[in-house]
């Protein structure tokens, strides 16, 4: 061997070492199973009156809230929950033209509604007014809806809006957080009851109902109470990645149009293209009602 080569030596490298950061959110559902994803920078934490808020930067689904400790959105969830909330009931009512939004602060729910030129009125009654700040800083195309002159928002306790308002909906959207804490008697069938009776005589209410297959006893209970009030109930399904299991269901309850039955073919036509949906489509309507066999186990009364 040169002289020259013994003065090169070996070449000394690490390139396992070159990104060291390892900063990861776990959401977990009772300490045993859930979901787990990098992140690589904090761009918000703060704490308003009713709960700690976190907007992260995430490496695969972009920008994330997180509320008390759990995620609601993201910028790579494909706006699944929010567009399934929304286009299910409205495509089934005939003329939804006043429109209610109890929770929904990151405003996702309230942006997929004005979608709907039927919609005269969005009124979003949210608790939580740092929740609309934060988002509107960090998730423009879920917030834009709060430039449209029909959406009206409050900061106000859902349940007592309901309690005291005189005023009557088309259409009702319950955008919640989990059964825990103050929010867990919006879950409850008194709750429910008073939806049904702010409702007009043809309304239609849309309650998230949680995991079937981690909260199996919510999606149980709710859906029996929901049907001892409602003259029709019908659970549907949507694939949402950033909650637990992956798989979210919500409560469809009518006073009159079943969501099938009555879906609106001709405007969804129309307003397809237009409404640049990631998730929600008329085939994904129909196919959300088709429940697996552990979940129709759950609905059957």
């Amino acid at each position: 061997m040169s002289k020259k080569s013994k003065a090169n030596g070996r070449v000394v490298s690490e390139p396992g070492m070159d990104n060291t950061l390892n900063m990861w959110y776990t959401e977990l559902h009772e300490n045993h199973s859930g979901n787990i994803f990098r992140v690589e920078r904090t761009l918000e934490s703060t704490q308003s009156k009713f709960q700690r808020i976190d907007v992260l930067e995430t490496t695969g689904l972009g920008k994330a809230l997180a509320l008390y400790g759990s995620l609601m959105a993201a910028e790579g969830d494909h706006n699944a929950y929010n567009e399934m909330l929304a286009h299910v009931p409205l495509f089934s009512h005939p003329a939804p033209a006043n429109v209610l939004i109890i929770g929904g602060g990151d405003c996702g729910c309230l942006t997929n509604v004005l979608k709907h030129p039927q919609v005269k009125r969005a009124t979003m009654c949210e608790i939580d007014k740092m929740v609309v700040e934060v988002s509107r800083r960090n998730f423009p195309k879920l917030t834009r809806g709060l430039d449209d002159s029909r959406a009206k928002v409050m900061f106000k306790d859902g349940k007592k809006f309901l309690e005291t308002t005189e005023k009557k909906f088309d259409v009702i959207l319950l955008d919640l957080s989990d059964p825990i804490g103050p929010a867990a008697e919006l879950f409850q069938k008194s709750f429910h009851q008073t939806v049904y009776d702010r409702l007009n005589d043809d309304g239609i209410l849309v309650a998230q109902s949680e995991s079937p297959f981690f909260n199996q006893e919510t999606v149980r209970n709710m859906f029996a109470n929901l049907s001892e009030i409602f003259p029709l109930v019908k659970l549907y399904l949507c694939h949402m990645i950033i909650y637990p299991s992956a798989l979210w269901s919500f409560a469809f309850c009518s006073k009159q149009y079943h969501p099938l039955d009555s879906f609106d073919h001709n405007r969804y036509r129309k307003l397809a293209r237009s409404m640049k949906n990631e998730y929600y489509n008329d085939d994904v309507h129909f196919g959300s009602f088709a429940l697996p066999q552990f979940v129709k186990k759950l609905v059957t009364l």
